[in-house]
């Protein structure tokens, strides 16, 4: 039954967003849970960055419960939330030349390593060069980002390239250009933005892939269980313990 709501359309909007991840993407987010499983297997590090609200589905998937222990949130300073002032300072600094790569070279990260990079749009200086920087040290790149920017929106990058041009694996979300899922009469700006709940969902679905593809090779994937559930307390310090040189958040 259809609900006419604002909230129910946009509902029915993400729902709609969601399966079309699920029937279209279904390959694409195969080879990134297999890729991430080969790194875990080969004693490889995760690492997951997103710049401004991208960065929400980059935190989703680093130290929480049902997640991957090993799963690094690759931070840049004044990119990762709105707690930054001015929040538009973050936006900013997404077009920022060189930022990226002072990151990487002063960052844990290295050849044998994997970096899943999120952006909506992909067409900033950071996520692109990001990407670039990161496959030229060796990592393998997973691009999370609405293909759509790149054939609709002109690149900020002095490359003219997008974050999907230079990514092993791309994830596409589907959102439309604008990041807005309704129009009403009386309001003048679409509104309703569904790339967080499709993205993490992506990430999610990924990450659930590459526990799929660990038990299938003989392999305990590293999870984490939540501490407020008996047991789990003990459980994850079993875990940090045995994966600590490859957990970068607790030092």
């Amino acid at each position: 039954m259809s609900d006419s709501t604002l909230a129910g359309q946009f509902l029915d909007a993400a729902i709609g967003l969601l399966e079309r991840v699920r029937d279209e993407e279904s390959a694409a987010v195969a080879a990134a849970g297999a890729a991430i499983a080969d790194t875990v297997a080969a004693g490889g590090r995760l690492f997951a960055f997103g710049a401004g609200h991208s960065s929400l589905a980059a935190q989703d998937v680093v130290y929480r419960a049902g997640g991957f222990a090993l799963m690094n949130l690759l931070a840049v300073p004044g990119t990762v939330g709105v707690d930054v002032m001015p929040a538009t300072l973050g936006s900013a600094l997404e077009r920022v030349d060189g930022l990226a790569s002072a990151v990487l070279d002063s960052s844990p990260a290295t050849s044998g390593d994997l970096l899943v990079i999120i952006s909506l749009s992909g067409r900033n200086a950071l996520p692109v060069e990001m990407a670039q920087n990161a496959r030229a040290l060796g990592l393998t790149v997973i691009g999370v980002t609405s293909v759509a920017y790149a054939t609709g929106t002109r690149s900020r990058h002095t490359s003219g390239g997008f974050l999907r041009d230079h990514c092993d694996i791309v994830l596409d979300s589907k959102i439309s250009i604008g990041d807005a899922e309704l129009t009403t009469d009386g309001i003048e700006a679409p509104f309703a933005p569904a790339s967080t709940v499709v993205t993490s969902a992506l990430m999610q679905a990924m990450m659930a892939t590459a526990a799929e593809e660990l038990v299938a090779r003989g392999i305990e994937p590293p999870l984490l269980r939540s501490g407020n559930v008996d047991g789990g307390h003990e459980w994850n310090g079993r875990v940090m313990r045995e994966y600590g040189d490859r957990i970068f958040y607790r030092h």
